[in-house]
């Protein structure tokens, strides 16, 4: 076995273990666009079959008649996204990443954690540059 093949083979376990991983929550989202899906259906059949007229100031019955939302469009944006999700340096309770920033000023990149000062807190404004 070459170091190619050996690469492909980590390659192939480690996505094999990241749909492993992924599943049990993209199902979870599944079932909920679907539930979504049938309860706005539901609710449309309900007010056919009960001949009650909405008033005005009635919500919709769905975001839209011809746009549902169970949609293979939609599951793969739910796939996309609890992979990205999973594969974040960043995560809520642990330490953040030291990325590189830019100094503006002095237009140089450097580490976050350059930036800090003895043990006081180090603050980050995320603003538009437009």
């Amino acid at each position: 076995m070459d170091d190619s093949s050996g690469v492909q083979m980590a390659r192939a376990l480690k996505q094999a273990a990241l749909c492993l991983m992924l599943l049990p929550r993209f199902l979870l989202a599944a079932v909920m666009l679907w539930l979504l899906d049938f309860l706005c259906i539901r609710r449309k059949l309900l007010l056919k079959m009960g001949e009650r007229q909405d008033s005005p100031d009635d919500p919709p019955l769905c975001v839209s008649d011809s746009n549902k939302m169970f949609t293979l469009e939609s599951l793969r944006a739910v796939w996309h996204g609890q992979k990205l999700d999973i594969l974040k340096t960043a995560h809520l309770g642990q330490t953040a990443p030291n990325t590189e920033v830019v100094l503006v000023q002095e237009r140089r990149q450097v580490r976050i954690l350059d930036c800090m000062k003895g043990n006081r807190p180090l603050i980050l404004n995320f603003g538009s540059c437009s």
